[in-house]
């Protein structure tokens, strides 16, 4: 069985008999209990990362990051079994399962290294014999809500940063999720960050979730999530002013011009609309065709997309694991039958819950499916479904499609795919998200490079790279003035 596990000042706690159930999506089995901690559990979680907050803080940065650098080999050590885990929980395929892990592992490299830097500027000063520089410096307890789509990557684009930064952290991870984020906060445990420092809190989002962003105590909320949920804790967040950054839906468009090389424009579609099953922010959902190439392109996606491998993740060769929950496949087959009824769409690959047999037949499995034939003002052209759906849109021309993939509420994460140079650096320009890829998919980030997007993507943060060591600092402004006598900026010039 799996148990989830609440770690709070160093203590580990198991669920009681009121546990929140955990279930195999690939089986639909029950595989164990998260405990269900609300109010008080957050309050002592907490407790322990403000206690623990003023030693940590002032632990020199390179000091925090050798044992960051030991949790990264910890992580590497035990990558196969974390990985397993991911598959157990979420049904996420093996490779991507461990892939899931090695990010954790690379931001956990990458960040270690920030600690011998955490640059600040120094920079001339407009009077003399003066010096003018910036030092970063942490800023609290770091309140982290993390989802059950990456559940190992995720905690950790979070929590190191903040980390490094001499934040203290409180975890609150996704209920499905719970035994991944306990084994990834095992592994900083046993690199030996003192208690208090890093905690996890279980839980639903309506009573561990809200008493985390609403703690007096909490300064810093970090959040991964649905649009409604990120309202949500913006209003509560803005009443204390904290410090709040929130990474929200995606409706992304790869962009396929008439001189693309089909062939690779379907693997870069089929691996961006289904990888994860579509449950990814990044999932390629709309594909934005050129006229000239635009119906050998839906016959060949078609063909990828119902010759795809369903079934049990971390079997090999499966190319499509289950979805999440019963809840989503509904969600999904609600979106068919809206795609269906819309005026002129067409269902081409898909569309319905596949048969599967033995241990197999009681999991969430749905088809990979393809739309033809839509419009950009359609529900499924405009909305987040999160599973393997994608709809296919005819445009005319490079202006025409960079028109359409501009037109959804969302921001992160856009794709071109052709041979004309002038083209690609005219997208790269155009498309309005946080992430574009030239020549790929919508989906692959790295740890050193900032991740998010724009409009109702975000609300302007990033995770990852320097973006996220800003997110989890603040600057101090320093003035140094040795003249020996009184100087005044803007007036004694």
């Amino acid at each position: 069985m799996t148990t989830a596990r609440d770690f709070i000042n160093g203590i580990w706690t198991e669920a009681g008999d009121d546990g929140i159930e955990m279930f195999d999506p690939a089986t639909g089995e029950m595989i164990g209990t998260a405990p269900r901690s609300g109010k008080a559990e957050i309050d002592a979680a907490v407790a322990a990362a403000k206690a623990a907050f003023p030693a940590w803080s002032e632990t020199p940065a390179p000091k925090r990051g050798e044992l960051l650098f030991r949790a990264a080999q910890i992580m590497e050590r035990r990558k196969e079994e974390l990985g397993r885990l991911v598959t157990r929980e979420m049904g996420k395929v093996k490779d991507e399962a461990l892939g899931d892990v090695q990010e954790a592992i690379d931001m956990a490299y990458y960040i270690a290294g920030e600690g011998r830097r955490l640059y600040g500027h120094t920079t001339p000063s407009e009077l003399p014999n003066k010096i003018c520089m910036t030092l970063r410096e942490p800023i609290g307890v770091c309140g982290l809500i993390t989802p059950w789509n990456f559940p190992v990557a995720i905690p950790s684009w979070k929590s190191l940063p903040a980390l490094i930064c001499g934040n203290t952290v409180v975890i609150k991870p996704s209920e499905e999720t719970g035994g991944c984020a306990a084994a990834y906060v095992e592994c900083l445990e046993a690199a030996g960050l003192p208690k208090g420092v890093v905690n996890i809190v279980n839980g639903t989002g309506e009573e561990a979730g809200d008493a985390l962003v609403k703690h007096p105590d909490v300064h810093v909320i970090s959040m991964t999530g649905s649009n409604e949920t990120g309202r949500l804790v913006s209003k509560n967040c803005a009443e204390a002013l904290k410090h709040l950054h929130v990474e929200l839906g995606g409706k992304n468009g790869i962009i396929v011009l008439d001189d693309a090389d089909l062939d690779f424009a379907v693997q870069a579609i089929l691996w961006s609309a289904y990888g994860t099953s579509g449950q990814r922010c990044t999932a390629g959902s709309r594909i934005i065709v050129q006229a000239g190439v635009y119906d050998e392109l839906v016959e060949k996606l078609a063909a990828g997309a119902k010759a795809q491998k369903i079934g049990h993740g971390w079997e090999d060769g499966v190319n499509v694991g289950p979805v999440v929950r019963p809840s989503a496949i509904e969600k999904i087959e609600r979106y068919i039958k809206i795609g269906v009824e819309e005026d002129g769409a067409r269902l081409v690959a898909g569309g319905k819950r596949p048969e599967m047999t033995g241990e197999l037949a009681g999991g969430w499995y749905f088809e990979p499916t393809v739309f033809a034939d839509v419009t950009p003002n359609m529900r499924i052209a405009q909305e987040e479904i999160f599973g393997p759906v994608t709809a296919v849109i005819k445009v005319q021309d490079l202006d025409e499609a960079i028109q359409v993939h501009n037109g959804t509420p969302y921001g992160l994460s856009g794709a071109i795919i052709t041979k004309d140079l002038a083209a690609s650096m005219k997208a790269m320009r155009a498309l309005k998200t946080g992430i574009v890829y030239l020549h790929n998919g919508t989906i692959g980030a790295e740890v050193h490079l900032p991740f998010g997007g724009i409009k109702a993507t975000g609300n302007g943060h990033r995770e990852a790279g320097i973006a996220g060591i800003d997110f989890y600092s603040e600057l101090k402004t320093v003035y140094i003035d040795y003249s020996g006598g009184l100087q005044r900026a803007q007036i004694d010039t």
